[in-house]
Parts: C-alpha cells; structure tokens; sequence
C-alpha cells in the first residue's frame, strides 16, 4: 500500500537522520511519511529513553506522522519493555542482533504498516548422474527422519538475499559435495502454516553435474544418516509419499523430466525497475523444450 511505512525502503539516496531534538528522538523520514528511528542515537539512560519517546509520539502525532519503526539492537534490549508499556509500541519481527518494534499513530485509521514476512522459502533438487542414477539422501533428524529407509532429494531453506538457483547449488553442495549447476525449475508448492505459522514456497529444481566434477559424495554427517546415488525407481517407488499428494506431483515431475519429456522453466536475472538500487533477483522465464 502506498500510504504504509516500511522499515526496509529503499530510495535513490538515503534520506537525511533528523538528530534529536530536545527530548524528541532522532530519526529518518521514509518514503511514505512515516518515521524510522535512528538505533544510534538511542538515549543511554532507560529514564531518558522513556522522556524521549514519549515527547517523540505526542510530536510526531501532532504533525500527521502515521507509522514509527523502532529497531532495538541486541546491546539495548533494555529498552524493549519500556518501548512496549511507555511507548505503545508492538513487536514486528526480531534478527539475531535486533528486534523490530512498531506503532501506528492514527486511531481513526486501519494499521497499514505491512506485516513481518508471511513465507519462508526452501527448495529440492532433482539430479541424476551419467548411469541415470538420482541423488537421494536420508536425514539424520526432522520430519522425513521418522520413516524408515526414507531416501529423498536433497532439500533446504533459501537465504536471504540469495537466488532460488544458487541456493539449490549450495544446498546440495553442503549435503553431499556433489558440484552442480542450476538447469531449471520443475515445480513450484505453495504450503500453509509450515513453520511457525508461516506460509512455505518450495521450488523444485533440476540441476546437473558440473562437467568434469565427479560424482563422489561427501555426506555431511551433522544432518544426514546417507547418501546416495540410486536407482530412479527408489525414488518413484518411495512408501512413504501418499497417492496424490503434492509430493507425489512433484516426484511425477522429476520422472517426467528423467523420461525427456518435461523441461521445466528456465531463470533469469533482472533489474529491479521504478528506478530503485540492487538487482531484482530471478524470474522464472519461459519452459524448456
């Protein structure tokens, strides 16, 4: 929405830290009239930061201000009770070195600042080698760990900042030492409270040995219980996956795909456009043939 604030907005050029005022925190107008505090210059005492913030919103109120950000960093986190009772902040989200406070100015008005991420995104990868045998592995421990003699692809979660394909590459890379390069995309799962709540995209991709790089695998013991290059048919045949589900879709495309007769979607990276900095990521692009 074009009349919320964002905590992560990103212009041309940053916009000038207004300092503190008198009691009145020092802070950064985004683009969308809302105000980002500066982490910086926090008071140093709890008794001022409590002066300060609450000068702060009755100011920022009265010129119309409708969204404030508050990032406490971990060094601070004294202050994170007092911004939730004294300053009628609420939590937003929290990095391993900050946590992310929030509040709404307008009582009149629906909160439209835009809530913490709704997905996290993992990926599979699909790779055979030159005898037409599939990488699977077991895991050591999490959810596939509780069914005996379960071989799966390889799977894992993407990082922020981090393409979809480059993290299939480092995902298996981790797992089993295997160099390989992206292909395309074979399949694309949208789940529902997966972890915490949250929403999950799962991409399935199809990748390839890098030439040259063999096929010997060094297991990485701290997740897996094995590793292996098997037989498409354990793969297919797999007890484990119910009829139907997108499991079975998605192992369905995997076959298709060994049989030649699915490409999958291909990758590329784009600018960002609207005039903004740093690249746009990937897009799935048109099927292979």
């Amino acid at each position: 929405s074009s009349s919320s604030s964002s905590s992560n907005s990103s212009t041309s050029a940053p916009a000038p830290v207004v300092e503190m005022e008198g009691t009145t925190l020092g802070h950064v107008v985004d683009r969308y009239g809302g105000v980002i505090i500066d982490h910086l210059t926090l008071p140093p005492t709890v008794e001022e930061f409590n002066a300060a913030v609450t000068a702060s919103i009755a100011s920022w109120i009265a010129s119309g201000v409708r969204g404030v950000w508050l990032r406490v960093p971990t060094e601070r986190a004294e202050l994170v009770g007092h911004a939730v009772h004294v300053g009628g902040f609420g939590f937003h989200h929290a990095e391993p070195n900050y946590v992310m406070l929030t509040r709404w100015l307008p009582q009149d008005e629906e909160n439209l600042l835009p809530a913490n991420a709704s997905h996290q995104v993992g990926i599979g990868a699909f790779i055979q080698n030159a005898a037409g045998e599939v990488l699977l592995v077991q895991e050591r421990r999490g959810p596939a760990a509780r069914f005996p003699n379960m071989w799966k692809l390889p799977t894992g979660l993407v990082n922020q900042g981090e393409d979809v394909p480059d993290a299939a590459v480092r995902e298996v890379f981790e797992e089993t030492g295997v160099r390989t390069e992206f292909v395309s995309i074979l399949g694309i799962r949208h789940g529902h409270n997966i972890a915490f709540g949250k929403s999950d995209m799962f991409f399935l991709c199809a990748l390839r040995i890098v030439p040259g790089a063999g096929e010997a695998i060094t297991m990485q013991e701290q997740e897996l219980a094995a590793a292996d290059w098997r037989p498409l048919d354990d793969f297919v045949g797999n007890p484990h996956i119910t009829p139907g589900t997108y499991m079975d879709h998605m192992n369905g495309l995997c076959v298709e795909y060994a049989k030649g007769g699915y490409g999958g979607m291909g990758w590329q990276r784009l600018p960002m456009g609207f005039d903004r900095p740093g690249g746009g990521g990937g897009l799935p692009k048109q099927p292979h043939t």
